[in-house]
């Protein structure tokens, strides 16, 4: 289990801590595994983030607990999937964009339709195929099963990159995105 602490600090703060967490997810039996290697960070100040506009029936978990998952539907076919961090009725929470596959990888292939090596899960919509996550974890808390997120090792400031988000259209600019070396 996590010490979720560390979630209710600012966003753009908090995402380079969860690179080398460990997304768990269990399915049918099966317990899927990924360390957490790429991430985005989005608040309410931010006219990118979905909580830019206050809050809504669509982004209400962006303003709940830290801790809890929220999920988006996106493109008309794709979930991505967020940790909600931040203070209670702050709108914020940081995107996995990617992580590496350490269990379960058999289980996220047929997720992902036999689609795998560097394409399996380096791509937010292509997390939540491989770890079948969509809108029924919308508001889940992740210290409980079926999904949680666990403690990793911890990545050194050293081994993270950080760049621009990307996929978006609006403040571009933002050095919000961290990825592990």
């Amino acid at each position: 289990m996590i010490n979720i602490d560390f979630l209710r600090g600012h966003a753009a703060e908090v995402a380079p801590k969860l690179l080398g967490c460990i997304l768990e997810r269990g399915i049918d039996g099966h317990i899927l595994r990924g360390r957490i290697t790429e991430v985005e960070a989005y608040d309410q100040t931010d006219v990118a983030s979905h909580s830019y506009r206050g809050k809504t029936e669509r982004t209400a978990v962006m303003f709940g607990p830290a801790g809890h998952m929220y999920v988006y539907f996106t493109y008309g076919m794709h979930y991505c999937c967020n940790v909600v961090v931040g203070e209670e009725g702050y709108g914020a929470a940081v995107l996995i964009r990617a992580v590496e596959p350490l269990d379960g990888e058999e289980i996220m292939l047929e997720n992902r339709n036999g689609r795998g090596g560097t394409e399996l899960t380096n791509g937010p919509a292509k997390v939540c195929q491989a770890f079948g996550i969509d809108k029924r974890f919308n508001g889940h808390d992740l210290s409980c099963a079926p999904l949680r997120l666990l403690p990793g090792k911890p990545v050194n400031s050293d081994g993270i990159t950080v760049t621009p988000r990307i996929g978006i259209s609006q403040a571009k600019d933002v050095l919000w995105r961290f990825v592990c070396n």
